[in-house]
């Protein structure tokens, strides 16, 4: 029978069938002018969503025929590395090469370098689909982030040499960013970036560590371009097109994602070119970066957790004890019903903070450029999408990868001693989302990021659009109960901002965006049963198991108990 990731997935469509893209295309798609000049370009906003339900489809077959089915293979094989020369797995390079066949490089690019011009909301669910069927590939494809940065800051001569190389599947992309001594810390990067006063040119000298697809044709690297500098002000970002001076001194040998090479780089007077200004390397570019890294690590992660969750639903099914299938017993029953609603909340999450992102990015562009109608509207426009897009960006990194750790284990559990073993897929799984809630920022430094925007309350607006809103009248109760938490979480976030010590604030930070998450994620949900009767059930469920432990976690804040604090330099020296 065949597979399709996205067809055989009804939540997924039921994502693209509600996210409401207007105002982004109509700036995206340049009030759809393009229809004139590219064939595939769309005509109006129905035939937008047609295309993009095409594009979907088509990477949903390949991911259900080709990858996923080889999955395993991928992992057994790995990358390769012999006398600095990496190769792919032939089951990645298999998975890359019809990828490139059907044209799915160059997503968000613009059509004029060859891409398919798709917004950051539907390219998320192509970075899902691919994480389902394969995570390590997921970390090769999902690098296309850094076109995109390129597209945007690049000089044109370096836009047109690159780019549609890149659209076409020919040249990989790497974003390099982490050294030995700065990882989290990336204000302490020491590669340095040195220009030729004489010939214009810049050379980079130095060594970047953890390098996922190290082995890239193309690579934005962020280095030191200021001489004597020791912060992130004297940072640059610039591209860099692998040529002799790259060396790659090692791969990692890791727990998972396998398939995909984590390198470690030493450039040798490697030829770069700035890209956009200096000193904005860090603070700019590579923050722009790592707010889209995020983003598609939350769909890598939530894709894991998809091909976890079938995985236990199946087995359960096919597992009898006690002369029934596992799946009726009340403990089992549990887990697969958390797993299935955590999946839903955090895909409704992930595609509501996707649309405020491209808001952000739209607004921007039409800003910069000079052609956004209203001038005044716009600006407002675009400060409200920013704050929410950076609010909600760390909390669905946050959100996803922990949920995706969380279900993997889960499922494990269904699957008991059999899920431990090499030849059971759940194996693969459990090591490959290890590393979603470490790299892109570990989960508590999305906490971090998240933390002053929830105290500043950036996210009030929506939340009293929300509860301004109409529901059905069968889900008054839990609309009620929104209504209280929301309450509940606001008074948290005023106490915790009121608290005069920061290491406390910085202590309880966690708890109050799990109640963030936890309530965003309910509104969203609650929304959803104006448009499916079925979300209904997953409503009551989230809302019922969320409430209480939202309530706990919010006395929790506005405690800030200082006794754990206290003990840290006592039992931790």
């Amino acid at each position: 029978m065949s597979e399709n990731f996205f067809l055989d997935n009804p939540d997924l469509q039921f994502r693209l069938e509600q996210l409401d893209l207007r105002e982004v295309l109509e700036f995206k798609e340049k009030g759809y002018s393009e229809a004139a000049v590219y064939p595939g370009a769309p005509r109006n906003y129905p035939d937008a969503k047609d295309n993009y339900r095409i594009v979907l489809g088509v990477m949903g077959e390949i991911c259900g025929e080709i990858v996923a089915p080889r999955a395993a293979e991928a992992d057994d094989e790995g990358a390769h590395f012999s006398d600095g020369v990496v190769t792919y797995a032939a089951a990645t390079q298999d998975a890359i090469d019809a990828f490139r066949q059907a044209e799915l490089f160059g997503a968000m690019l613009p059509r004029e370098f060859g891409g398919l011009n798709l917004p950051e909301s539907v390219y998320s669910m192509l970075v899902e689909i691919v994480s389902r069927a394969e995570s390590g590939l997921m970390t090769i494809y999902g690098l296309q982030e850094i076109a995109d940065m390129i597209e945007e800051y690049a000089s044109d001569e370096d836009k047109a040499r690159v780019l549609p190389r890149m659209a076409r599947g020919e040249a990989s992309g790497a974003m390099i960013l982490t050294e030995a001594d700065a990882g989290s810390d990336l204000g302490a990067v020491a590669t340095r970036a040195t220009l030729d006063e004489a010939t214009g040119k810049w050379h980079l000298n130095g060594v970047k560590r953890f390098i996922t697809n190290g082995l890239a044709d193309v690579s934005v690297v962020l280095a030191r371009s200021e001489e004597g500098s020791t912060d992130a002000r004297g940072l640059s970002m610039f591209l860099v097109e692998k040529d002799e001076t790259v060396k790659i001194r090692r791969i990692e040998h890791k727990m998972g994602i396998k398939s995909s090479p984590t390198c470690e780089i030493q450039y040798n007077n490697t030829p770069a070119t700035l890209i956009g200004k200096r000193r904005f390397g860090l603070m700019r570019y590579a923050m722009n970066l790592m707010n889209g890294a995020r983003l598609a690590v939350a769909a890598q992660a939530l894709g894991i957790a998809e091909a976890a969750y079938r995985e236990a639903d199946d087995y359960s099914k096919e597992r009898i004890q006690f002369g029934k299938p596992i799946r009726v017993l009340p403990a089992v029953g549990r887990l697969l019903l958390s797993m299935k609603v955590d999946l839903e909340a955090t895909r409704a999450l992930l595609s509501e903070t996707s649309r405020w992102v491209d808001l952000w990015k739209v607004y921007e562009k039409a800003l910069n450029r000079g052609d956004a109608p209203d001038e005044s509207a716009a600006r407002a426009r675009l400060k409200q999408a920013q704050t929410l897009a950076e609010t909600m960006t760390p909390m669905v990194k946050y959100c996803s990868t922990e949920m995706g750790n969380r279900v993997c284990y889960q499922s494990m559990q269904v699957h008991g001693g059999v899920g431990y073993m090499h030849e059971f897929n759940i194996e693969r799984l459990f090591r490959d989302v290890r590393i979603t809630n470490i790299y892109e920022g570990t989960s508590q430094l999305q906490v971090v990021a998240a933390i002053g925007k929830l105290l500043n309350h950036s996210l009030d607006p929506l939340l009293a659009d929300w509860a301004a809103a109409s529901y059905p009248a069968d889900m008054t109760a839990e609309r009620a109960i929104l209504g209280e938490l929301t309450g509940v979480f606001q008074a948290a976030a005023v106490a915790l901002k009121a608290q005069p010590e920061r290491d406390r604030v910085d202590y309880y930070a966690c708890d109050l965006v799990d109640c963030a998450v936890w309530l965003v994620n309910s509104w969203l949900l609650l929304r959803d049963t104006n448009l499916l009767e079925s979300k209904k059930s997953v409503a009551r469920a989230y809302i019922a198991s969320i409430a209480p432990r939202l309530r706990a976690s919010a006395e929790v804040v506005v405690g800030a108990n200082p006794v754990p604090l206290e003990a840290i330099p006592v039992l931790l020296g």
